[in-house]
């Protein structure tokens, strides 16, 4: 008896055959717009939501830490600010948390029928892709209106790192996805624990950031 395909172990940590994902190309597009279109698909406001999330927890951050806790935003646009972050970070944390749970999401799939199981995540990271570049046109749409009001904000040359930005963003959210996943396959609670330590992990690097920040302006003054 022939067979058409053999699959066998990996015996190298990097061993990926990326002949094979691009075989497997029509699959991974399938896969990319099965996410964006099944995440509001039966919602009211439907794809509304890309720019109605972000404004609320933008409002709520302004509120929380802008109006009750007074943390300073060093002269920025509070919503440019938050908005800055959040984009970013959203994308990031709904990737993570989407590829941790890939095989006890795809089981089903997984047991009936044979392609690259990195196809899965990979879609996931794509298709978060479309919403956060739907989401950054809001972000510039307030950054164009205060650059215009004079507000005293200017893009300098850091700018041209945003790509490389998205890019660690995607493959950091990828890579620790894959290696949850693997463990949430045996030990189901951890993506339920995980889900928290995505939330308090943005917290703690937004406070971390403010202390470096007010350390810096003690040091060379205002």
């Amino acid at each position: 008896m022939e067979y058409n395909t053999v699959i066998k172990p990996k015996n190298r940590l990097l061993d990926i055959d990326f002949k094979e994902l691009w075989h497997y190309r029509d699959l991974f597009s399938m896969f990319v717009k099965r996410d964006i279109i099944t995440q509001y698909k039966q919602t009211i406001l439907g794809p509304a939501w890309f720019f109605i999330q972000p404004l609320i927890t933008t409002v709520m951050y302004m509120v929380v830490f802008g109006g009750i806790a007074k943390i300073s935003t060093d002269g920025l646009p509070q919503p440019v600010f938050y908005l800055a972050g959040i984009v970013c970070w959203q994308y990031f944390a709904d990737s993570l948390n989407k590829t941790s749970s890939t095989f006890t999401a795809n089981q089903g799939i997984f047991g009936k029928v044979y392609f690259p199981r990195l196809i899965v995540p990979l879609s996931t990271v794509v298709s978060g892709l479309v919403r956060m570049g739907i989401q950054f046109l809001l972000f510039l749409a307030f950054y164009i209106y205060y650059y215009f009001t004079g507000v005293g904000i200017a893009p300098n040359v850091y700018v041209f790192l945003l790509p490389l930005l998205v890019i660690m963003l995607a493959g950091l959210s990828l890579g620790f996805g894959i290696i949850i996943s693997s463990l949430t396959t045996k030990y189901r609670d951890l993506t339920i624990l995980f889900t928290f330590i995505v939330q308090l992990w943005m917290y703690a690097h937004y406070l971390s950031f403010k202390h470096h920040v007010s350390k810096k302006t003690d040091v060379y003054g205002p």
